[in-house]
């Protein structure tokens, strides 16, 4: 796993935290962490053979290139939280490895391997926890500090198949029935993301019956007997895979805690529009839901009905017409609203028989018109 070509100061580089944890697990790891004990940014400036592409003094972190490789490197760092629930306050650049790793979140993500020798460094008990697919938090205030890290959990649950030993889940539930809401969010919808975009009613299940979900809305939510996974699975190929979240949390109804894009409030306030109709004809469905993102559908379908979504999805969706406006302008129609009406009187038509031609289509027009 060698990665630069080290001097004789090789041997307080280290991979550290879940490249460590996806090796020792057989699992393709996707970010590579590097960690210099002393000062990462004086060590890279001692290398030869490699460019350094960006420096943050106040974190002790470095970018560098070698061998056409973009590599960050952190220095050993100690930190303090001086707010709960916020961003943690450097204490100390170029502490020792174990000050390192005792600001992580789980014994599993608390490994360190020499990057020169291979030598796995374990001070907290985390290869055990592997081998018995254990999340153990370092210490009792780590929910506290950061209720993040039980979003973490979750996730990792998920991943790896773990279970948080029974102190660590007391600690959770602890937190959980007095929760600290003044935090940082935009960590907390990070996790979110990462770990619904994982698409599993496990990790749902979880979120709602352990009452994880107070974390992000303090109103009661009731969980839909509806399994969601399946029902993503089914029309993941309508979906952005970058919203898959967003139909697992959207079910909250109330995610006003949330800093929200643009794209993902536009999910939302569509839905807003339709939640509660009903619909007497398929015709009111392809009104209703064309246009439409597949989330906002599917999020009506989850909270209310989900026949009128599969009947959209599997019969109506790609129904369009034939003609279009200079067709009409060439049956003598002049422009005017009455173009919509003649629209969806085909629409109307073919939501009856798909398979209605573009001479039925006129005639529909002429029909109309009479």
């Amino acid at each position: 796993m060698n990665i630069i070509n080290l001097n004789d100061t090789s041997e307080n580089l280290f991979y550290i935290g879940g490249v460590v944890r996806d090796e020792i697990l057989g699992m393709k790891s996707f970010d590579i962490d590097l960690t210099y004990v002393g000062n990462a940014i004086d060590y890279a400036k001692s290398l030869t053979d490699i460019e350094i592409l960006q420096v943050n003094e106040p974190f002790g972190t470095v970018r560098i290139k070698y061998n056409n490789q973009e590599i960050d490197i952190a220095s050993t760092r100690a930190e303090i939280y001086e707010k709960d629930g916020h961003l943690p306050t450097i204490t100390e650049i170029g502490c020792s490895l174990e000050k390192d790793v005792l600001r992580r979140d789980f014994t599993v993500n608390a490994l360190a391997k020499n990057v020169s020798s291979g030598e796995i460094i374990d001070y907290t008990g985390g290869l055990e926890d592997i081998k018995n697919k254990t999340l153990r938090i370092l210490h009792d205030r780590s929910f506290i500090e950061d209720p993040t890290r039980i979003l973490r959990a979750l996730k990792f649950s998920v991943r790896f198949n773990f279970s948080l030993d029974e102190h660590s889940k007391d600690l959770r539930d602890s937190y959980l029935k007095n929760i600290n809401y003044d935090m940082s969010y935009k960590r907390l919808k990070k996790e979110l993301i990462e770990t619904f975009n994982l698409n599993s009613q496990k990790a749902y299940d979880e979120f709602i019956e352990e009452n994880v979900y107070k974390l992000v809305t303090e109103k009661k939510v009731t969980k839909p007997n509806i399994n969601i996974e399946a029902l993503v699975n089914q029309y993941k190929d309508l979906i952005n895979p970058a919203n898959i979240w967003l139909i697992y949390v959207g079910t909250l109804q109330d995610l006003s805690k949330l800093e929200l894009t643009k794209d993902e409030k536009k999910i939302l306030s569509d839905y807003e529009q339709i939640k509660n109709l009903t619909f007497k004809s398929d015709f009111e469905i392809f009104k209703a839901f064309n246009d439409l993102k597949a989330e906002t559908i599917l999020l009506y379908g989850i909270s209310n009905d989900l026949v009128p979504v599969i009947n959209y999805f599997e019969n109506l969706k790609d129904i369009k017409t034939e003609l279009t406006g200079n067709d009409l302008l060439a049956l003598g129609i002049k422009p005017s609203p009455i173009y919509k009406e003649c629209f969806d009187k085909i629409l109307e038509a073919k939501c009856i028989n798909p398979k209605l031609t573009r001479d039925d289509e006129i005639k529909i027009v002429k029909t109309y018109l009479k």
